[in-house]
């Protein structure tokens, strides 16, 4: 049995198949050999907040305490809506951070979840992020220079194409194959004007198009969807426990239901494989 925090699960992507790791504080392992497999996750019902390290009695903003979601950087409203930016006024809450995290280039992408939805990330973390979220295809669109660059964009975009993932419907199965490049130019013609007005703001070499990346294609580890999707939680059963199913995203099917991991950060339980 292992014990500690758990923590947003490790994810790459090798030829197509997307692979999970559980992560504890001083644990890991891969998951997808462990699919048919019984798994227990038991809460101690200690919170340690991963900044201050102390002690909460509940999480906010992805597993911190109340204080610190109000003075992190990464807490702050711009992180959920980064056409907020405020980093060229002077008052973000770390400005290092914002330095090394939203002053960089990001993309931003059409993915295929449920339907097509439009999405942002960094340079570096973009199939990561269509794992994340459970997409099964992706495509970048256009590479930016700033995190608030790819939130005015992203904004332009999501008048045409939902920027919100329906994660009910993304658990109960694959969605059919879509022809995100033909969407993508389809988004050019519909937005051209607004996003040729974004280029012009902050220049060609900071809006890039991109017309002719491939299409990335994700496979998931599932034995079998949720015909219903019920979410279990910690806050209300303190053990959780049963036959792997399927991973997807950051859930974990169970014949009972599905396990939000991500939500569920910086949460002390016990995992008895």
């Amino acid at each position: 049995m292992n014990k500690g925090r758990l923590w947003k699960m490790p994810v790459q992507l090798d030829k197509g198949q997307a692979l999970y790791r559980l992560k504890l504080d001083q644990f890991e392992t891969e998951l997808n050999q462990l699919l048919g497999n019984k798994i227990k996750f038991s809460f101690t019902g200690d919170i340690i907040c991963p900044s201050c390290q102390r002690k909460t009695k509940k999480s906010y903003s992805g597993g911190f305490c109340f204080p610190c979601s109000q003075k992190l950087a990464c807490c702050d409203i711009c992180i959920v809506k980064p056409e907020m930016c405020h980093f060229a006024k002077g008052t973000c809450r770390e400005p290092e951070w914002g330095e090394s995290h939203c002053m960089i280039p990001h993309y931003v992408y059409l993915s295929n979840t449920s339907s097509v939805k439009v999405g942002i990330t960094r340079e570096t973390q973009l199939t990561t992020r269509w794992i994340d979220q459970g997409a099964t295809q992706g495509i970048p669109v256009l590479k930016v220079q700033t995190r608030y660059i790819s939130g005015r964009t992203e904004k332009v975009i999501s008048e045409w194409v939902s920027d919100k993932t329906n994660w009910r419907e993304m658990l109960k199965g694959k969605p059919s194959e879509i022809d995100l490049a033909h969407q993508r130019d389809v988004l050019f013609e519909n937005c051209g004007e607004e996003l040729d007005q974004l280029e012009s703001e902050f220049g060609e070499e900071n809006v890039i198009f991109l017309e002719n990346e491939p299409i990335t294609t994700i496979n998931y580890p599932v034995l079998e969807y949720p015909k219903k999707v019920n979410s279990l939680s910690f806050d209300k059963t303190s053990v959780i426990e049963g036959e792997l199913l399927g991973i997807k995203g950051q859930y974990l099917f169970f014949p009972q239901g599905v396990l939000n991991i991500r939500k569920f950060t910086s949460y002390v339980v016990e995992v008895d494989i």
